[in-house]
């Protein structure tokens, strides 16, 4: 999808938690993406024309990021977080859903899931927060820059596409960071940074990440009845390969994990047609009873 349709296919709901942004394409039943933080559902923008003969693909984006619009003084944890999609699906018209996770939205996902669990037909994870590893001790940096509030004020230096492709910016999140463009860039960290609110409400979000979050929906998640499908870049700094077994064995209908050679956190962005491929095959056979 190049970016004047993308932009052109935005529309938003209201709910009770704001403004949300969201894009979909297709029809039948709906498939849900949860995108990454710093990014927004622009990550989404291949896969959604890639499944949507098959689905009703809807990405949006999270509250605190991209073009949702919500108060300065909204919550911006996992569980409100989740709340918020569940308004989402309600205005929607939308009951059950396919969810998709990647990187922090995968942490939203797997708390959405165990808080709606009547609304989840299946569930597909790629690298991801999982149980103590949320925030990943990698990211310790950019948690103690947002919790000091000096990580709004380092935003808008990842617009440059040199500084973006560095250790210190996306460098290590992708697997093919030279392929990183200006306009991707202004996709993603624009919003963030087009008022002072915005880029405040980021850090807050940020900020805000608890430690113990995941840990406490263990027992929920191993309770969770819903396929599940785990796929995973195995040359990521911030999530192990460990911690797709962990879920693998955590979640009662979860596959064996699929292991992607060489891929990073954002490899959903950067190997759309295999991502595609698999959730295709999965949401098939989940939905036969396999």
């Amino acid at each position: 999808m190049d970016i004047a349709t993308w932009h052109q296919s935005r529309k938003f709901a209201e709910t009770p938690y704001g403004r949300i942004a969201y894009t979909e394409d297709g029809s039948g039943p709906a498939a849900l993406f949860f995108h990454g933080a710093f990014l927004n559902s622009y990550q989404w923008r291949d896969i959604l024309p890639m499944c949507a003969d098959v689905r009703r693909c809807i990405a949006f984006d999270n509250l605190g990021h991209g073009h949702t619009e919500i108060a300065d003084d909204q919550p911006l944890d996992l569980h409100t977080q989740a709340a918020a999609t569940a308004s989402l699906l309600d205005v929607l018209g939308v009951d059950a859903v396919d969810l998709v996770g990647n990187d922090t939205g995968g942490a939203i996902a797997q708390v959405f899931a165990v808080t709606n669990p009547q609304r989840v037909r299946s569930l597909t994870l790629t690298n991801c927060d999982v149980h103590t590893n949320f925030p990943p001790a990698g990211f310790q940096q950019t948690l103690d820059a947002a919790r000091a509030g000096v990580l709004r004020g380092a935003l808008p230096r990842l617009l440059d596409v040199d500084a973006a492709r560095s250790a210190s910016g996306f460098g290590r999140t992708f697997q093919f960071p030279e392929r990183l463009s200006d306009e991707t860039l202004r996709e993603y960290i624009g919003p963030l940074v087009s008022t002072p609110a915005r880029a405040a409400n980021f850090e807050r979000f940020v900020a805000g990440m608890e430690p113990g979050t995941l840990v406490r929906i263990e027992p929920q998640l191993k309770a969770l009845d819903v396929p599940a499908l785990i796929a995973w870049g195995d040359d990521d700094y911030l999530f192990g390969v460990a911690w797709a077994y962990w879920l693998a064995g955590t979640l009662p209908r979860a596959q064996r994990p699929i292991i992607l050679q060489g891929a990073r956190l954002f490899w959903p962005e950067e190997h759309p047609e295999r991502l595609s491929e698999l959730l295709r095959d999965f949401w098939s056979g989940a939905a036969a009873g396999k």
